[in-house]
């Protein structure tokens, strides 16, 4: 990424150019509610001075089924607020965005999709520091992540130009902290929770944990407008 004045959010750009490209409005769950430009939470729970330095080490690419970076769950955007290194991208199913596969043929890079290792052929699969090391070979690390639904996920994946890409699969330890949407397994993380997990595997200490802060700072704001979610919440307005 080439330095500017201002840090870039490449989900938020993508965001903007989709709804500047939009023939109808989007209104997301919430839509009446006043919210922050640039965080999307309620300006009453803005978390812009809590936004972080960001973080160097990696580059994350998200391939973002149409819609979801429109939406104010959505925690790719928090990703590009801590990887200096960010780029985003709408997913279509019938041709590639030509700066996508400039990005993944970017020498300067070693793209390495995200995604369960049963999906994939075995040989494509790594799983350590090592293998990282390997694949990238002096190279910047690419994490390409594939951010919508589960449905939408196994959809995207079948992309001809993600084929070549080894696939690091992230096994989580425990059940999400998300809570904002309902997850199709239990242990299914969130993107945002994905990248702190792939942080933490290549060693980027910093950057997971500065993600991982920024992350609660989120889910927490956006629980306040949403007390039926937190189950903490609950548990005390009950008589």
């Amino acid at each position: 990424m080439t330095s500017a004045a201002k840090p870039h959010n490449a989900v938020l750009a993508l965001r903007e150019r989709e709804l500047l490209a939009s023939k109808r409005v989007f209104l997301a769950r919430g839509a009446k509610l006043k919210r922050c430009p640039a965080c999307l939470l309620a300006e009453q729970h803005c978390i812009c001075a809590a936004k972080p330095k960001p973080q160097q080490g990696a580059a994350f690419c998200l391939l973002m089924y149409k819609g979801e970076a429109y939406k104010p769950s959505n925690t790719g955007r928090l990703i590009a607020d801590v990887m200096a290194d960010n780029h985003a991208f709408l997913w279509q199913r019938t041709e590639a965005d030509p700066a996508l596969l400039a990005l993944l043929s970017d020498p300067s890079y070693a793209p390495i999709l995200i995604f369960p290792h049963q999906y994939v052929a075995p040989e494509r699969c790594i799983s350590s520091k090592a293998d990282i090391d390997r694949v990238c070979s002096g190279k910047t690390p690419l994490f390409v992540l594939l951010d919508g639904t589960w449905r939408e996920a196994k959809k995207m994946l079948k992309s001809p130009y993600l084929q070549p890409l080894p696939v690091l699969g992230i096994a989580p330890e425990q059940a999400s902290d998300y809570r904002l949407r309902e997850a199709a397994h239990l242990h299914q993380l969130c993107t945002a929770e994905v990248a702190i997990a792939v942080l933490q595997l290549a060693e980027l200490t910093p950057a997971s944990q500065t993600l991982q802060l920024y992350f609660r700072a989120f889910r927490a704001a956006y629980l306040k407008t949403k007390p039926h979610l937190d189950p903490e919440r609950s548990r005390s307005a009950t008589p």
